[in-house]
């Protein structure tokens, strides 16, 4: 098996990897995040793209590097990381009684006996939100939890209250779609490139 490694910081990713039983190891990108696009699903595709080449470049050998990016869209506007406690209750009220789509970009860098490839793609879940009262939100920010995720919210945490279903891959808006990776791994085992 080629070593696989995960060119993310992020615990939610490290999990999900774990949680199906691959080994891997980290090394983190350190590329300043540059994007041309404010289309979501071209954003996640081109940051994951910069951070598994990133890693790519740096490692000998055969080996598989996976890079990836998730945003939170809502009416095509893209939400971050909020930059405090007032615009994650922004980011928070424009969820609240409504659909919003969580898009996942996956780059594979892989080397194998001299040979290169890079597989990218996107995926799209969409997260259905109770509606929530300015108590519910201001709640669930002084859990913490809303400081560190893009959309101002964890799936995973005690936002998982406010769901009321979602339409994909659950695993997609933790940050992994780990089934459709490791679907790539195994056509990519079948090619044998």
């Amino acid at each position: 098996m080629e070593r696989i490694i995960l060119a993310s910081a992020s615990p939610r990713r490290k999990e999900l990897l774990s949680q199906v039983g691959m080994e891997y190891e980290i090394i983190i990108s350190n590329i300043e995040e540059k994007v041309t696009s404010s289309i979501p699903e071209d954003v996640v595709e081109e940051l994951s793209r910069q951070k598994a080449e990133d890693v790519f470049g740096k490692i000998p050998g055969d080996v598989i590097v996976i890079g990836a990016d998730t945003v939170v869209s809502v009416d095509g506007k893209i939400l971050g990381k909020p930059a405090d406690e007032k615009e994650a209750f922004c980011m928070i009220q424009s969820l609240s009684g409504r659909c919003h789509s969580v898009f996942t970009g996956v780059t594979l860098c892989i080397r194998k006996d001299g040979q290169e490839e890079k597989i990218t793609f996107s995926e799209e879940t969409k997260v259905f939100v109770d509606e929530m009262t300015q108590e519910d939100i201001e709640h669930y920010i002084a859990t913490g939890e809303s400081m560190d995720k893009a959309g101002a919210y964890g799936i995973q945490g005690k936002f998982a209250a406010f769901v009321n279903g979602i339409e994909g891959d659950y695993n997609n808006v933790v940050g992994l779609p780990v089934g459709r990776i490791c679907r790539e791994l195994r056509k990519l085992n079948r090619r044998k490139m």
